[in-house]
């Protein structure tokens, strides 16, 4: 025998009977507390992690530790393993008996990070600009020092001046992205790259001192000290003359030269390879249903018919004669429905802010704390942006929410839209829901303040809800005092027709074969849109598909939510109640909001008494 095995055979005998025989008890299961804690401090890990990663959208919420960074090179696999990574380690938490917050966010959580891997399922990388969504645009307006990005110390110009270093990197990435879709045949329809051009343009200019990003060298802070002020203009001044106004130069005679000849004819995202089944997840993500596409169509076109219906009723009143089509002409040229300068706009909005203000206490109980302002979008983006749009608080309450005004071609911006575009998008509208979440510690940040970085465009979970309730805000204008004009009435109804058209145009160009013409058309048709701002969100479909898909589709479980709720509590129905509970767990994907909600009509059942 082996000398070494005889004395290694004793020694393993002795060392196998010293331990225990009796293995040892698994440790405890942790108890329903720890494991409702531990949703809590994942989610709170995953969102720091994705502010990291995401440092423009960390910027945009007003977290300003990363205001010197742009995405990194290899965002998109960091991403997706970001994602995979946070619902491996939710699925091991046990869903027994979790607290009721903990099950919401656990619900919430679970279903963001399903729908964020689809998303990596199909090629919207190769797609990285179009007008709507213009990264290279929003970088100069991050620049411009009038939106999120601060320029009050020394500090925050030297951070954006590192952005800027970084913008011709990111430059040089998104050609190779488009480069690739064109070697794939995913590239965007001739009509946004038309439209993109001009925005890249733009910013170029061989005066530096008239770029936007010069801005704010003509607002240095009054304590900043000179020799300061020398030194950031000296570095700005090369940046933007050596790397970042010759970046835009490259990605705009890119877009010129090279992808606009390649661009396709067609506009619906159906024709790219593997489109209609990337339309389709496009579809759920926005709406988060599982209505089909098909669905939605028909549901649009009922709705269509619906207020087609309602505007003929209005239309007795005011004794018009001929068809919806006829009437939104007549408006669309009457000159009493007219601004004519961009200062009566401004002022015909700001003077709803005050009437608003005033009356949104009667249905509301929750009120948010942030300031609103209302402000003109600016030159360089109007010609292609929409006809208003809101902007989030920030959360230390150093900038208000603001609602920005299209002034641009004032004969398309008709008197009577204003009321039902100011509930909308402001009070109590976008700026209700979005900053009473942002002010209310108890929902979880990633929740309060939502995971979407203006230049990585991913489909939002939260759309349905928030465009949901901006439209349902819209109809709450009688309610509030609005609408007594019979024509204000009318620009009510034509706005609620324009998010019906929406599910018809949206899914007939994506998913039908719809021309572009046809579509503008057809909104012309049901809707009082001048042709400019028809032909603008046609143009604003085709670039993001299914995100017009949320409004209707969201609005419509808010009313149909309400209305079950006034039909089972009766007299005990206390709509301020309802719009408290709406918005008090922020902005929920619909099925979750919609079982929320269910819970809280069967508490008020059971704990409210009976009316006399």
């Amino acid at each position: 025998m082996n000398p070494r095995l005889t004395v290694l055979v004793p020694l393993l005998a002795l060392l196998a009977g010293c331990g225990d025989p009796t293995p040892p008890a698994a440790p405890p299961a942790p108890s329903a507390a720890a494991r409702s804690a531990a949703v809590a401090a994942l989610t709170e890990r995953y969102f720091e992690d994705y502010l990291a990663l995401n440092p423009v959208a960390a910027t945009f919420i007003g977290d300003h530790r990363y205001d010197d960074r742009l995405p990194p090179p290899d965002h998109r696999e960091q991403a997706r393993a970001l994602e995979q990574r946070y619902l491996d380690e939710l699925t091991r938490i046990d869903r027994t008996g979790l607290d009721p917050a903990a099950e919401l966010d656990y619900a919430v959580f679970e279903y963001g990070r399903r729908i964020a891997l689809e998303s990596f399922d199909h090629p919207g990388d190769l797609l990285p600009l179009d007008q709507f969504n213009n990264s290279a645009s929003f970088f100069a307006q991050l620049g411009s020092g009038e939106t999120v990005q601060p320029f009050a110390t020394t500090a925050d110009y030297d951070r954006f001046a590192a952005r800027l270093r970084e913008f011709p990197a990111w430059v040089g990435r998104s050609i190779a992205a488009m480069r690739t879709g064109m070697e794939r045949g995913i590239v965007q329809p001739r009509v946004v790259v038309e439209r993109m051009i001009p925005q890249l343009a733009a910013q170029i200019t061989t005066d530096i001192e008239t770029s936007i990003f010069w801005q704010p060298l003509r607002r240095f802070p009054d304590a900043m000290p000179a020799a300061e002020r020398a030194r950031l203009t000296a570095l700005y001044r090369e940046l933007l003359g050596v790397q970042v106004i010759p970046a835009y130069r490259q990605l705009h005679d890119f877009v010129r030269d090279e992808y606009l000849p390649r661009a396709r004819a067609s506009v619906g995202l159906g024709d790219l390879p593997d489109g209609a089944r990337w339309y389709a997840y496009l579809a759920r993500a926005y709406t988060t249903t599982d209505m089909s596409v098909a669905e939605i169509h028909q549901t649009g076109l009922r709705e269509v018919a619906r207020l087609d219906g309602e505007i003929a009723h209005v239309m007795q009143r005011i004794g018009f004669r001929g068809d919806v089509a006829a009437l939104a002409a007549a408006l669309r040229t009457d000159q009493r429905f007219h601004f004519h300068t961009a200062a009566e706009l401004l002022d015909a909005y700001r003077a709803q802010l005050a009437r608003a203000t005033a009356a949104a206490p009667r249905l509301f109980s929750l009120l948010p704390q942030a300031a609103l302002e209302v402000r003109p979008i600016e030159a360089f983006r109007e010609q292609a942006a929409a006809g208003a749009e809101y902007y989030q608080p920030s959360a230390d309450g150093t900038r208000p929410g603001i609602f920005y005004v299209n002034t641009y071609d004032l004969a398309s911006r008709p008197a009577y839209e204003v009321e039902t575009i100011f509930l909308h998008e402001a009070i109590p509208g976008h700026h209700f829901q979005v900053a009473l979440a942002i002010e209310n510690p108890a929902i979880p940040r990633y929740r309060r303040f939502g995971s979407d970085d203006p230049l990585e465009r991913t489909p939002d979970i939260t759309t349905a809800y928030v465009e949901g309730w901006g439209l349902y805000a819209e109809s709450l204008g009688a309610e509030l005092g609005f609408y007594t004009d019979p024509y204000q009435k009318l620009g009510n109804l034509f706005a609620e027709s324009w998010r019906a058209v929406r599910l018809v145009v949206d899914t007939g160009m994506h998913a039908q074969g719809w021309t572009r013409e046809q579509a503008i058309d057809y909104m012309l048709a049901h809707t009082a849109a001048g042709r400019t701002d028809a032909t603008a969100e046609i143009e604003r479909y085709i670039a993001w598909p299914g995100q017009a898909l949320a409004y209707k589709i969201g609005q419509m479980k808010f009313r149909e939510l309400r209305t079950r709720a006034e039909t089972a509590l009766g007299a005990r129905f206390d709509v301020r109640d309802f719009h408290a509970r709406v918005l008090g767990d922020g902005a929920l994907p619909l099925a979750v909001l919609e079982a929320r909600i269910d819970a809280w009509i069967r508490e008020r059942a059971a704990t409210s008494p009976a009316a006399p």
